[in-house]
C-alpha cells in the first residue's frame, strides 16, 4: 500500500499531522463516580477551555473518544460536559487501580483539539463474590495441627478501599483463619488446622467463609466450606474377644465350621476392611488342619483330626486391614479335639510265661497284659475278657495291667496246651474290641505218681521152696510223659523177725519181678509183706506203693508139738495128782498140742493110745481133756500111767506122744489149774499201758500250754519295741481312725493267700511293714501288686505252705528312682535286688529282666551286682516332651514263679536345651501414625525344657521407642509384647533393628535370640512442597504455542504412593487461563497452549497444586506470576479526528 502512493500524497498526508499536532492543547481532567445518571454534570468544558459558548455551535465542537461508546456528550447552550450513557467502572477499567476515559474536543475554524480525561472513580456497589458457592476441602485425619490450607479467595470488582479487605470463618474447634497478604496486595485467606481431627468422632466439618470488602456500607460475600476428614488407618482391628475357644469332633470333616473370628475397625473403605489370616508364626501343621475365611473370619476343619495325636490346638489370628500402610489386631484360638472312639483297644504282652508247670497253684500268674488305648475318657477304658470255660482269669493290677493267673488246677494229662482268646472291649459307645490269642503250654510234671493196678498184692508160695525162683511180677503206669513216666522198682526197706526183707525177696527194678532170697519155713514165717515202690524219674519224683503179702503155704513138716502139761513139753514125765473121790467125767487134766503147721496141717486130734486101765480115763479128741470114765475104785493102783498120741491131719500125718503120770490120793481138793493164774497175766498188762497213755497226754498238753504262754508274752513285749506282727509301722505316719487294715487269712487247707483289707479310700498309696518269725528263712513270699492303686488289697503268694507257725505282717511300697536325664550308658540307677529284697542268686536263677512300656529298653539288669544300670542315651524331651513329669514305668519280671514288680524311674529335667524362636528374624510393620501404647505381639521362644529349667523372661535390646512387656494368657502362658513408647517418623528412622533375647532357668542360664526389624511404614503425613512459593517469570508475547514456559517441582518426604506428585492448575483457575496454559500432571511443565497477547493482558497469576497420591490426598501449593513481553506486534494506526479542510496557500507558520 505504502508503494503505491504518490510523492504529493505523502507530503500531504505529513502535513496535516503536523497541523494536527500543533493544534493540541494542554490536558484537562475531570474525575466523576462510576453510575452516574444519565445527564449529569461532568463539567464546564467551555469555561475550562476557555471557550466562549456561542462559539460552540459555530466553530463545531464534537467529542471522539478512543472507546468503541460514546459516554459523553457537549451542552452546546451551557457548555458543559454531561454524561450521556451508564459509565461502568468495572465494565471499562477492571481491576486497575486506575480508570481513564480519554476524550478529545475538537473544534473548527480554526481547527484545534482539545485532550479531556475522565477519571472514573469506583463506587461500593459490587459485594466480594467466590467463584464456588461450595468448597471441598479434604484433610487426613493425621495431619498435624498448624498445617494450611490455601482457600479460595473472593473476587471483588471494586477496587481500592471497596475491594475485598478481610476474611471471616464460623465459630469452630478445630480450624482458625489467617490471611495471606500477597505482594500485589491480594489477600489468601488459608484455613489453618489448630486441633488434631478424628474421623473416628466427626468425619465432615461444615465451615462458612465470609470474605468483607471496605467499603461503605460493608459488603460481604460467603463460601460454605466443607472440610471432609480423610480417613487415616490409625485404627487396628479390634476383636471382639481376645480368646476364642471350640470344641470339634475329631471325626469332623474338611470344610466343617468350627467358630468364627470377628474383629471391627472404627476406620472406613479400605482401612475399615478385615482380612482374617493365621498369625505369621503359625506352625505348618495348624496350617495343614485348619482353614479360616479370609473375608468372614470363619474356621473351618482343613484336614484330619486326630485326639490321640494332639487333643488341643492352640494359635494366633490376625486381622488386617487394607489402608496404608496396614494395621492389625490379634486374637487367640484354642480349639479341643473332642475325642471319639475310633482307635481299637490293643492288648499288649508284656511277659509270658509259657509252657506253664501243670501243677501250677491257683493264682499263678501266667503272663502280664496290659492294653492301651490312645482314646480318652470312656472311650479308653479298656476291660479284658477270657474265653468261657478257661483255667484262666485276669486279675486288674496297675495302670491298665492284668495278670493273667491260674483260676482252676490244671492238667497236662487231659489238655497239654491251652488257647486263651483275650478280648478287650472299651466304653466307647459303640465300644470297639480287639482280640488276642495266647498258647499256653503246659509242661509235664511230675504230679502223677506210678499207679498199681490195685493197692495190694497177695502171693502164696510154698514153704521149703526153691531159692531163686520168681515169687511174683507186678507193674505200675503213670500218666505222665517222658522222664516222668519211667518207673523204677524197689523193695522199701523193712524189718521180717528182725531181719531185713531185702534178705527175703529181690525185686528186678525194670519190670518188677519178686525173686525169693531163699528157702521159707512157714513155721518160721507164715506171712511177710513186701512194701513194692514204684518210683518214677521226675523231679522231684514221685511214687506209690504197693503191698505184697506174699503167703508161706504150709507144708506138714512139722509134728504136733505138747505145750500143756508144760514139764511134758520140756520132755519129761508129767504128773498129776487126783482124789480117790473123783467121780465120773472127773477133769484129770488136759494135754494141750500146737502145730506150727497151719490148716489141716494143724488140725490137731488126741487120743489115749496106752493106759494103765483103759478103763479108768478117756481123752477127747479135739480138746485134749483127759477125763475119768467112771469113778476111782479102791481098787485102781494109785499110781496110773497114760500115754496120749496127738496127731495132726496132713499129708503125711505128723505125730507126737505124751505120758501123763496120775497119782490117786486121798482128801485132795481141786487144784488151781496154772492156766488160770497165766490167763490172768494179759490183762493186767493191758491195764498198764493205759495208765502210761493217760500220763503221757496230760504230760503234752501241759507242755504245749506253757509253750503257748511264753510265745504270747514274747510278742506283747516285741510289740512294745514296734516290731509286733500284724501291726502297722509307726514310722509312716498312719495314725487316720478310718483305716481300719485288717490281714485276712485264707484257711482252705495250707496257706496260699493273704490279703489286706480295709484302709483309707482316698489315700493314693499303702505301706505295710513286715515281721518274719526266726524261722522265716524257711518262707518265700511274692508280692503281688494291688489290683489298682485306690482298692488297697495286696495279695501276698506263699510259695511254701509248709509255713512255721509264726507271726508276720508284710509291706508293699512301690519302688520309684529317680536319675536325671542324659546320663552316661552304665550308670548305675539303683540296687534293685537289695530294693525288692532279691538274693543275687535270684536275678540269674530266676531270670530277672526289665520289661519296659516305652518302645527301646533304657535299663538292663546287672546279674553280678543286681544293679539297675542304664543301658541306652535318655532324652527326656524326646520320651515326655513337656510333660511336667516324666515316668519311666518299668516292669522287673522273675520267673520260678513268674512275679511282677512295678517299678518308676522318674527321669529329672536338665538344663540341655536353650531357647529357641521358630524364625532367627522377626519382621514387624509399624506405621509411623500408630500412636504410643499399640502393643505387637512377638514369637514366643520354645525351650524342651521344663520347670524352672523352660523360658522364664525375655529381655529386649536397648531402644527409644520401643519397650517390652509380658501379656499373660490361659494355662500360664506369657506371650512377649513390643510396646510403642515413642511415636515413631520414618522420614527420620525407617527401620529399627532390635534383639529380642528368651531366658530360662536353668543353672546356668541359657538363651536364644531373634532378631526383630521394625520397618516403619510409611504414612502420609507429608505434603508436597515446593521448592519455591511463587515463581516469576517473563515471557515474550509472541512465545511459540507449545513451549515450555516454566517448570515446577515440589518434593515429598513420604515414599511409594504417598511421595508420587500429580500437579495441576488450581481448582479456582478461570477458563481463559486454561485456555491459554497446559499443565504437565507429571512433570510440573507448563507449556503454552495458545498464543500470548501482551495488549489484551500484560501480567497473569497461575495457582498451581501438587497433590501425592496418598490416602489421604495431601497437597502443596504455589504461584506462577507471568509477565508479558511485549513485542512489535501491532502496526502504528493513523486515526483521523477531523476531515483535512482546504488550506490557504498564505496561511501563516504555526
Amino acid at each position: 500500500m505504502w508503494n503505491k502512493l504518490r510523492t504529493w500524497q505523502v507530503l500531504l498526508w505529513w502535513h496535516h499531522i503536523f497541523l494536527f499536532w500543533s493544534t493540541i492543547d494542554a490536558q484537562t481532567r475531570y474525575s466523576i463516580p462510576e453510575e452516574l445518571k444519565r445527564g449529569s454534570v461532568v463539567g464546564n468544558i467551555a469555561k475550562d477551555l476557555s471557550l466562549l459558548v456561542p462559539e460552540l455551535y459555530r466553530r463545531k465542537l464534537r467529542i471522539t473518544s478512543e472507546a468503541g461508546k460514546q459516554y459523553f456528550n457537549v451542552d452546546m447552550g451551557k457548555g458543559e460536559l454531561v454524561v450521556t450513557d451508564r459509565i461502568d467502572r468495572e465494565e471499562l477499567c477492571g481491576q486497575r487501580p486506575s480508570c481513564l476515559l480519554p476524550l478529545e474536543l475538537v473544534i473548527d475554524d480554526p481547527l484545534q483539539v482539545h485532550r479531556v480525561e475522565i477519571e472514573i472513580q469506583d463506587t461500593n456497589d459490587h459485594s466480594p463474590s467466590f467463584l464456588t458457592k461450595e468448597k471441598v476441602v479434604k484433610i487426613a485425619e493425621l495431619v498435624n495441627p498448624g498445617a494450611r490450607f490455601p482457600l479460595e479467595s473472593a473476587n471483588d470488582p471494586d477496587v481500592g478501599t471497596n475491594s475485598v479487605r478481610t476474611y471471616l470463618i464460623s465459630k469452630n474447634e478445630h480450624f482458625k483463619l489467617t490471611v495471606k497478604n500477597l505482594k500485589d496486595r491480594r489477600k489468601i485467606p488459608e484455613l489453618v488446622l489448630d486441633k488434631p481431627l478424628d474421623r473416628e468422632m466427626q468425619a465432615v466439618h461444615n465451615l462458612i467463609l465470609t470474605a468483607v470488602d471496605g467499603g461503605d456500607p460493608v459488603r460481604s460475600g460467603t463460601s460454605e466450606i466443607t472440610v471432609i476428614v480423610l480417613d487415616n488407618n490409625d485404627n487396628a482391628p479390634q476383636f471382639e474377644k481376645q480368646l476364642y475357644e471350640a470344641n470339634v469332633s475329631e471325626r469332623a470333616k474338611p470344610g466343617t465350621d468350627i467358630l468364627q473370628v470377628k474383629a471391627a475397625d472404627a476406620d472406613e473403605g479400605l482401612n475399615g476392611e478385615i482380612e482374617y489370616v493365621f498369625a505369621e508364626q503359625t506352625s505348618d501343621l495348624i496350617l495343614s488342619l485348619f482353614n479360616i475365611n479370609p473375608s468372614t473370619g470363619a474356621i473351618t476343619v482343613e484336614g484330619v483330626l486326630d485326639h490321640e495325636s494332639n487333643s488341643l490346638h492352640r494359635f494366633d489370628i490376625t486381622a488386617k486391614d487394607k489402608g496404608n500402610p496396614e494395621m492389625d489386631g490379634h486374637c487367640g484360638v484354642e480349639i479341643k479335639i473332642t475325642d471319639i472312639n475310633d482307635n481299637n483297644p490293643e492288648i499288649v504282652v508284656t511277659s509270658l510265661t509259657t509252657p506253664v508247670p501243670e501243677d501250677s497253684a491257683i493264682g499263678t500268674v501266667i503272663a502280664i497284659i496290659s492294653t492301651r488305648d490312645p482314646d480318652s475318657g470312656d472311650n479308653g477304658k479298656v476291660t479284658l475278657t477270657l474265653s468261657p470255660k478257661s483255667p484262666f482269669k485276669l486279675n486288674p493290677s496297675i495302670s491298665e495291667h492284668y495278670s493273667l493267673v491260674t483260676n482252676s488246677p490244671l492238667d497236662r494229662e487231659n489238655n497239654s496246651h491251652y488257647s486263651v482268646k483275650i478280648t478287650a472291649t472299651d466304653s466307647g459307645k459303640p465300644p470297639l474290641t480287639s482280640e488276642k490269642t495266647i498258647v499256653v503250654e503246659l509242661l509235664d510234671v511230675n504230679d502223677n505218681p506210678p499207679l498199681f493196678s490195685q493197692p495190694s498184692y497177695a502171693v502164696y508160695v510154698k514153704e521149703n521152696n526153691a531159692p531163686g525162683i520168681i515169687l511174683f511180677s507186678l507193674s505200675a503206669s503213670d500218666l505222665d510223659s517222658g522222664e516222668n513216666a519211667k518207673i523204677s522198682y524197689s523193695i522199701l526197706d523193712s524189718k521180717v523177725q528182725d531181719v531185713s526183707v531185702s534178705s527175703y525177696v529181690y525185686i528186678n527194678s525194670d519190670n518188677g519181678s519178686i525173686y525169693s532170697m531163699h528157702s521159707f519155713d512157714y513155721e518160721k514165717l507164715k506171712v511177710f509183706q513186701i512194701q513194692v515202690q514204684a518210683k518214677d524219674q521226675g523231679s522231684p519224683s514221685l511214687s506209690s506203693n504197693a503191698t505184697v503179702h506174699v503167703f508161706i503155704r504150709d507144708q506138714n513138716d512139722n509134728a504136733p508139738a505138747v505145750i500143756y502139761p508144760s514139764s511134758a513139753a520140756l520132755g519129761s514125765l508129767s504128773h498129776q495128782r487126783m482124789p480117790r473121790s473123783a467121780k465120773a467125767g472127773h477133769l484129770v487134766t488136759k494135754v494141750t498140742a500146737v502145730d506150727a503147721d497151719s490148716g489141716h496141717n494143724a488140725w490137731i486130734s488126741y487120743r489115749l493110745a496106752e493106759a494103765t486101765d483103759a478103763s479108768l480115763f478117756t481123752v477127747n479128741q479135739y480138746t485134749g481133756e483127759v477125763r475119768t470114765k467112771r469113778a476111782v475104785s479102791e481098787q485102781d493102783d494109785s499110781s496110773q500111767r497114760l500115754l496120749v498120741e496127738i496127731k495132726d491131719d496132713g499129708e503125711p500125718v505128723q505125730s507126737t506122744t505124751v505120758t501123763v503120770s496120775i497119782l490117786l490120793e486121798d482128801g485132795l481138793h481141786e487144784p488151781i489149774l496154772d492156766l488160770r493164774h497165766k490167763l490172768s497175766e494179759p490183762s493186767k498188762k493191758t491195764g498198764r499201758i493205759t495208765l502210761y497213755l493217760i500220763l503221757s497226754l496230760a504230760s503234752v498238753s501241759v507242755l504245749s500250754l506253757v509253750t503257748f504262754l511264753i510265745l504270747a508274752v514274747k510278742c506283747i513285749r516285741s510289740s512294745r519295741n514296734g516290731s509286733c506282727c500284724m501291726r502297722r509301722s509307726d514310722c509312716d505316719d498312719y495314725k487316720n481312725p478310718n483305716r481300719n487294715l485288717q490281714i485276712q487269712l485264707n484257711t482252705d487247707g495250707p496257706i496260699k493267700y493273704v490279703e489286706v483289707l480295709g484302709g483309707d479310700m482316698m489315700s493314693q498309696s499303702q505301706s505295710f511293714r513286715s515281721c518274719m518269725s526266726p524261722m522265716s528263712e524257711y518262707s518265700d513270699f511274692t508280692l503281688i501288686k494291688p489290683s489298682s492303686t485306690t482298692d488297697f488289697r495286696e495279695v501276698i503268694s506263699v510259695l511254701d505252705a509248709s509255713l512255721p507257725d509264726s507271726t508276720w505282717t508284710f509291706e508293699s511300697q512301690q519302688t520309684r528312682y529317680s536319675i536325671p536325664e542324659e546320663v552316661k550308658p552304665g550308670s548305675v540307677v539303683g540296687n534293685l535286688a537289695k530294693d525288692l529284697g532279691l538274693g543275687l542268686s535270684d536275678i540269674f536263677d530266676r531270670k530277672l529282666r526289665v520289661a519296659s512300656e516305652a518302645d527301646k529298653q533304657y535299663f538292663s539288669v546287672d546279674a553280678v551286682k543286681g544293679d539297675l544300670v542304664v543301658n541306652d542315651r535318655i532324652d527326656r524331651e524326646a520320651l515326655c516332651g513337656q510333660s511336667a513329669s516324666c515316668i519311666l514305668s518299668l516292669q522287673i519280671v522273675a520267673e520260678n514263679p513268674l512275679q511282677l514288680h512295678r517299678i518308676e524311674v522318674d527321669v529329672k529335667d536338665i538344663n540341655d536345651n536353650s531357647p529357641v524362636f521358630v524364625k532367627e528374624e522377626r519382621h514387624l510393620k509399624i506405621a509411623e501414625s500408630t500412636a504410643a501404647g499399640i502393643r505387637f505381639p512377638l514369637d514366643t521362644a520354645q525351650d524342651q525344657d521344663v520347670g524352672s529349667n523352660s523360658v522364664k523372661s525375655y529381655t529386649l535390646s536397648k531402644s527409644e521407642c520401643f519397650s517390652l512387656k509380658m501379656k499373660e494368657l490361659s494355662g500360664d502362658r506369657y506371650v512377649p509384647e513390643l510396646v510403642l513408647e515413642k511415636p515413631l517418623d520414618r522420614e527420620k528412622q525407617s527401620v529399627h533393628q532390635l534383639l529380642l533375647t528368651a531366658l530360662d532357668g536353668g543353672s546356668p542360664v541359657k538363651t536364644g535370640t531373634t532378631n526383630i526389624i521394625v520397618t516403619v511404614l510409611d504414612n502420609n503425613d507429608n505434603v508436597p512442597v515446593f521448592k519455591r512459593t511463587l515463581y516469576n517469570i517473563s515471557v515474550p508475547e509472541n512465545s511459540a504455542v507449545g513451549s515450555i514456559l516454566v517448570q515446577v517441582e515440589a518434593t515429598d518426604a513420604d515414599e511409594g504412593v504417598n511421595a508420587e506428585i500429580e500437579y495441576r492448575f488450581a481448582d479456582s483457575t478461570p477458563q481463559s487461563l486454561l485456555s491459554i496454559f497446559k499443565m504437565n500432571s507429571d512433570t510440573g511443565e507448563i507449556i503454552l497452549l495458545n498464543p500470548l497477547d501482551y495488549e489484551t493482558s500484560s501480567k497473569t497469576e497461575i495457582s498451581i497444586t501438587a497433590k501425592d497420591k496418598g490416602v489421604p490426598e495431601m497437597e502443596g501449593h504455589c504461584r506462577v506470576q507471568l509477565s508479558v513481553i511485549d513485542v512489535n506486534d501491532n502496526v502504528p494506526e493513523i486515526m483521523l479526528t477531523s476531515k483535512p479542510t482546504p488550506v490557504r496557500e498564505d496561511a501563516p507558520k504555526v
